[in-house]
C-alpha cells in the first residue's frame, strides 16, 4: 500500500472568531487565516480544538470550510476537522470537506458513552469508506474523552486511507512508541502537544499540529527549519525560547489563550462562544508578558 502523506511541517490551527452578536465572523476569519498564510505555514487545519469545532452548527462548519478553501486557493494543503458525535454526521462533514477540495480530514472520536475499540475502529472504517482523501486519526483524551493507545492507533492504519496519526496526550513515551510502530510504513505521525515539539521532530514526526502560529509563526517555522537541516543545537535554542509561551497555550486552553494573545497583538478576535470565557486577568497578564518578551517588547 502506497498512501499519500500530504502534510508536513508547521500545520497551523486557526481560531474561529465570533462577532458581538454571537455569530461566526467570516470576515475576521478570512483576515486571521490570511495572516497564517502570509507567515508561511506549511498547511492549515480549521475546525480543530482551536476552532471550537464542537460548539459550531453544521451550517457554521460548512461556512468555515468554504471560506477556508476560497482563501487558501491551493497555496497550501488544507486539513478539515470533521468530528461529530455520530458516525453519520462525521461522514457528512467528511464528504462535504472532500467535495470542497480539502486535502485531508482529521477525526477525533467523540462520545457521551465510552466507546470500545471495536466501535472506534468501525467508526473510522465507515467514514473512510465514504471518502477517498487521506484521514488523520487524532488522539486527545483531554478534549474527546476517549484515549486511543499507540497500538490501536497503528491498527487504524490498516484502513486504506487512514495514513496519519496525531498524538496529543503530552506523553513522550507514546510518541516514541508510535515512531517504533510506524517505522518502515507508509504512514506518518504528528505531534499535537506544543511542549513536545522538539522531541517529536527528533524522533521523526512529520509535522507539528499547533495553534502557536497564530501568535509566534516565525519561531515555529524556525524550529522546523532547524530540525530539517539537522542543526539540533539551533533547534534547541529556538525551542527553549518559545517553550514558556507554548506551556501557557496548553495550560490556558487553546481558544482562550489564542484569543488573549491576539488581543495582546492588537487583533480583536471577538468574544468566545459560551460557555467558554476569556482568560482570567492574571493568566492574560502572564501570557501577555511571555508574548512581549518573545517579540522584544518587554
Amino acid at each position: 500500500m502506497n498512501r499519500p502523506i500530504p502534510l508536513k511541517g508547521i500545520i497551523a490551527y486557526p481560531i474561529t472568531p465570533f462577532s458581538q452578536d454571537g455569530a461566526v465572523d467570516l470576515v475576521k476569519y478570512r483576515f486571521l487565516l490570511q495572516r497564517l498564510l502570509q507567515a508561511g505555514v506549511h498547511a492549515v487545519a480549521p475546525l480543530g480544538s482551536t476552532g471550537v469545532l464542537p460548539y459550531l452548527s453544521d451550517a457554521e462548519r460548512e461556512a468555515i470550510v468554504e471560506t477556508t478553501m476560497e482563501c487558501v486557493a491551493g497555496r497550501v494543503p488544507v486539513m478539515i476537522g470533521v468530528s461529530a458525535l455520530t458516525t453519520e454526521r462525521t461522514c457528512h462533514h467528511a464528504r462535504f470537506a472532500e467535495s470542497r477540495g480539502a486535502t485531508a480530514v482529521m477525526i477525533i472520536p467523540m462520545s457521551y458513552w465510552k466507546l470500545t475499540e471495536r466501535e472506534i475502529f468501525h467508526h473510522f472504517k465507515t467514514v473512510a469508506e465514504s471518502i477517498s482523501i487521506p484521514i488523520m486519526a487524532y488522539n486527545n483524551p483531554a478534549t474527546g474523552g476517549l484515549d486511543m493507545r499507540p497500538e490501536f492507533l497503528a491498527l487504524l492504519l490498516q484502513i486504506s486511507n487512514v495514513s496519519m496519526v496525531k498524538e496529543s496526550t503530552g506523553d513522550l513515551n507514546r510518541l516514541r512508541r508510535l515512531s517504533e510502530l510506524l517505522a518502515g510504513s507508509d504512514a506518518a505521525f504528528y505531534n499535537g502537544y506544543n511542549p513536545l515539539a522538539l522531541e517529536a521532530f527528533r524522533i521523526g514526526a512529520a509535522g507539528w499540529c499547533t495553534a502557536a502560529p497564530n501568535l509566534i509563526p516565525q519561531l515555529n517555522l524556525d524550529l522546523y527549519a532547524a530540525t530539517q537541516s539537522g542543526d539540533w543545537d539551533r533547534a534547541t535554542v529556538v525551542f527553549e525560547k518559545q517553550l514558556p509561551l507554548l506551556k501557557l497555550l496548553v495550560q490556558g486552553g487553546l481558544p482562550r489563550t489564542v484569543s488573549a494573545g491576539l488581543k495582546e497583538l492588537g487583533i480583536d478576535a471577538g468574544p468566545l462562544r459560551a460557555p467558554l470565557m476569556e482568560l482570567s486577568q492574571d493568566d492574560a497578564a502572564k501570557l501577555g508578558a511571555a508574548l512581549r518578551s518573545l517579540l522584544g517588547q518587554g
